[in-house]
C-alpha cells in the first residue's frame, strides 16, 4: 500500500465517521429542544440504528458483493445521505423526521462494512495495518464534536434556545455531499467471489456461525454481549441530554474525550490480553459501564462535577475492553471456515438486538422520570448501572478464562 493510498484511505474514514458523530451525540439534545419529543420518541430515533445494523447484511451482502464496485456504491449512498440529512434539517416536527431519519440509517450503516471492505483489500496485511487508518475515524468523530461545541457554540445555552443545534444535520449534509463526491475517486473494490447460493443468506445474517454456541463460553459472551448492550443504549440515547439539561458547557466537546481515550486504551488491549487474560479483560470493560453511571448519577453536583468528566473518560475502557476485546475473542473461536458469519452474528445481536431494546428501555424510564420540565437524572442512571452490575456478576460466575493470543485465530 502506498503513502497515497494510505492517505486517502484516512481521509475516507475521517469523513465517515465525522458524520455520523457531527449528529448522532447531539441527536437527544435536538430532538427535546427542537422538535419536544418525549422520551419514548426519542427511543424511537435512536433505534434508527438498531434497524440499519439488522438491515446492512442485506444491503452489502446481497447487492455490494454481487452487482456493484464498493467504492462507488459508497458514493451514491452518500450523495443521497447527502439529501436525507439537509431534509432532516428542514423537518419541523418529530412525525416528519423520523421516517427520514430512519431512511437514512438504513443507508448509513452499511458504509461501515464498505468503508472496512474498501481498506482491506488495499492491505497486504491488515491486522498490521488497518488500526493506524481506522483510527483517523474516531479523530473524526473527535473533530465533529469539538467543531459543534468550540467553534460553532451550536449545543451552548444560546444556541441552543436560537434552535442552532439543528445546523448539525446541515454540516453533515455537506460533509457526506463530500464524501459521496470523493469515494468515486478511491481505489476500485469490485465484488468479491460469491459464496454458494445455497448457504448465502445464512452466511451473510451470521447464521453460520450459530454453530460456536455449542461451546459454553462463547454462548455465555454472546448472550452477555446482548445484555450489556441494553445499558450501552442508555448512554448514546442520554449523555449528551443530560450534560446539557445541567447546564455543562461545551458538552458534546467534552463528550470526544471519550473518543479521545478509546485511542489510548485500545493500544493497551494487547498488554491486558497477554498479563490478564480474555475474562479479565472483558470484566474489567463490563465494569466500567457499571461504574460510569454511577458517576453520572452522583456527579451531577458542582463540587463533585470532576466525577462527570472520568465518567465520560472512561468510554474507552468500556468500548475497547469489551467490544474490541469481543472481537478478536470471536475472530480467535471462529476459525476460518466462520471468521466472517460470526462477526456478523456479534454485530446482528448487539448493535441490533440488544441496542433496541436497550433504546426501548431508555425512553420508557426517561419518560417515567420526566416531570415539571426536568429529568431526575440521578435515578434513570442508577438503572442502567444496577443492570450493568448484574451482567457483570453474572458473566464472572459463569465465563471460563480463556489465553487468546493477540492477533492471532
Amino acid at each position: 500500500m502506498t503513502p497515497i493510498i494510505r492517505i486517502r484511505l484516512c481521509a475516507m474514514m475521517f469523513l465517515e465517521f465525522f458524520i455520523w458523530g457531527g449528529w448522532f451525540v447531539t441527536l437527544g439534545s435536538y430532538l427535546a429542544s427542537n422538535l419536544h419529543a418525549t422520551g419514548a420518541q426519542t427511543a424511537l430515533a435512536y433505534s434508527t440504528q438498531s434497524w440499519g445494523a439488522i438491515i446492512a447484511p442485506f444491503i452489502v451482502g446481497l447487492i455490494a458483493d454481487r452487482y456493484f464496485n464498493a467504492e462507488r456504491l459508497l458514493g451514491v449512498i452518500h450523495i443521497g445521505g447527502g439529501i436525507l440529512m439537509y431534509v432532516l434539517y428542514s423537518s419541523r416536527e418529530f412525525a416528519a423526521f423520523y421516517p427520514y431519519l430512519l431512511t437514512y440509517m438504513i443507508l448509513y450503516m452499511p458504509t461501515l462494512a464498505l468503508v472496512n471492505s474498501i481498506a482491506f483489500r488495499q492491505m497486504r496485511d491488515p491486522s498490521r495495518h488497518f488500526s493506524s487508518i481506522r483510527v483517523w475515524g474516531t479523530i473524526g468523530w473527535i473533530v465533529a464534536g469539538l467543531v459543534i461545541s468550540y467553534l460553532f457554540a451550536w449545543d451552548s445555552g444560546t444556541g441552543m434556545t436560537q434552535g442552532f443545534l439543528k445546523n448539525t444535520f446541515l454540516m453533515c449534509s455537506v460533509a457526506s455531499f463530500a464524501l459521496g463526491l470523493y469515494s468515486f475517486t478511491l481505489p476500485r473494490t469490485p465484488p468479491a467471489p460469491r459464496l454458494k447460493e445455497g448457504n448465502r443468506l445464512a452466511g451473510l445474517l451470521g447464521f453460520d456461525a450459530l454453530v460456536l454456541l455449542r461451546q459454553r463460553n462463547f454462548a455465555v459472551f454472546f448472550v452477555a454481549s446482548i445484555l450489556i448492550c441494553i445499558p450501552l443504549a442508555f448512554y448514546y440515547q442520554n449523555a449528551n441530554q443530560f450534560l446539557t439539561e445541567i447546564h455543562v458547557a461545551n458538552a458534546t466537546g467534552k463528550q470526544t474525550i471519550g473518543q479521545m481515550s478509546e485511542v489510548l486504551f485500545i493500544l493497551l488491549i494487547p498488554l491486558f490480553l497477554s498479563r490478564f487474560g480474555m475474562k479479565i479483560t472483558l470484566l474489567l470493560g463490563m465494569f466500567a459501564w457499571a461504574f460510569r453511571y454511577v458517576l453520572f448519577a452522583f456527579g451531577n453536583a458542582h463540587e463533585l462535577g470532576y466525577l462527570l468528566i472520568l465518567g465520560i473518560a472512561l468510554h474507552g475502557v468500556c468500548y475497547d475492553f469489551f467490544f474490541v476485546s469481543g472481537q478478536i475473542y470471536t475472530d480467535s473461536k471462529a476459525g476460518a471456515q466462520h471468521k466472517s458469519a460470526a462477526q456478523g452474528l456479534i454485530t446482528l445481536a448487539t448493535y441490533g438486538v440488544g441496542m433496541l431494546i436497550g433504546f426501548w428501555a431508555a425512553g420508557r424510564i426517561d419518560d417515567r422520570y420526566f416531570s415539571g420540565g426536568v429529568h431526575d437524572w440521578k435515578t434513570i442512571w442508577l438503572y442502567p448501572a444496577g443492570f450493568a452490575a448484574l451482567v457483570f456478576v453474572l458473566f464472572a460466575l459463569t465465563f471460563r478464562n480463556e489465553t487468546v493470543e493477540y492477533g492471532k485465530s
